[in-house]
């Protein structure tokens, strides 16, 4: 299962993403190249993990202790509660290479245009980990196609469910398009990873590839 997830682009997409995987346990890495983008993706989320997280840090408040009440006025430092553990899981960068260098699965949320996957999966191919899965969700695109053009083609992974589907339905099935030479271990990295996440994953051939796939 990974440790590290980095989630590239922080539109609705990639906020769920980054929410549903930090609440599952996951050190997760959320980038997206617009500034804008990423100040909207840390209000949002800090509003959905609670009222703490509007804060970047606790801050420690003053109060007066009881003992004012009756003429005394020695004032008690009190801590208020530190953010909540998923805030803390969820770290906000604004370039690929810092998204991930440490990451053991990477999603990307970039448009499902053929020019724009194929751009990322060439960034991603050269900085990412030789040991990190890429998987891209689409309903256009073959991952075959797509893993062609990397190194790691036994390490790449179509999310094919659409992202309504996902963010409605916790609990049920996500679809994953593997292709002949997706690797054993990359389907247990992104099945236990969507298990982690209340979903039940499926995996099927690309049907855009020919010929016999093993699963």
């Amino acid at each position: 299962m990974p440790a590290t997830i980095a989630i590239i682009g922080a539109g609705p997409l990639g906020r769920w993403l980054a929410l549903r995987a930090a609440q599952s346990g996951f050190r997760v890495l959320l980038e997206d190249v617009m500034p804008a983008n990423l100040l909207h993706a840390q209000e949002t989320l800090r509003r959905q993990l609670g009222p703490l997280a509007l804060r970047q840090e606790a801050v420690p408040a003053l109060q007066l202790a009881p003992q004012a009440l009756h003429g005394r006025s020695e004032p008690q430092t009190v801590e208020e509660p530190a953010e909540p553990q998923a805030l803390r899981l969820i770290e906000f960068v604004s370039t690929i290479e810092d998204a991930v260098r440490e990451a053991d699965l990477v999603i990307d949320c970039v448009p499902d245009e053929i020019e724009s996957k194929l751009e990322i999966f060439f960034l991603l191919d050269r900085m990412a980990p030789p040991r990190a899965v890429l998987a891209t969700p689409t309903t256009r695109q073959s991952i075959a196609d797509l893993a062609s053009c990397t190194y790691r083609p036994g390490q790449c992974i179509a999310i094919v469910s659409e992202a309504s589907a996902l963010a409605a339905n916790a609990g049920s099935e996500v679809l994953l398009q593997i292709t002949s030479k997706t690797l054993p271990a990359t389907i247990a990295l992104l099945d236990g990873f969507w298990r982690q996440l209340g979903f039940i994953p499926c995996f099927a051939p690309d049907p855009a590839e020919q010929g016999s796939m093993p699963l």
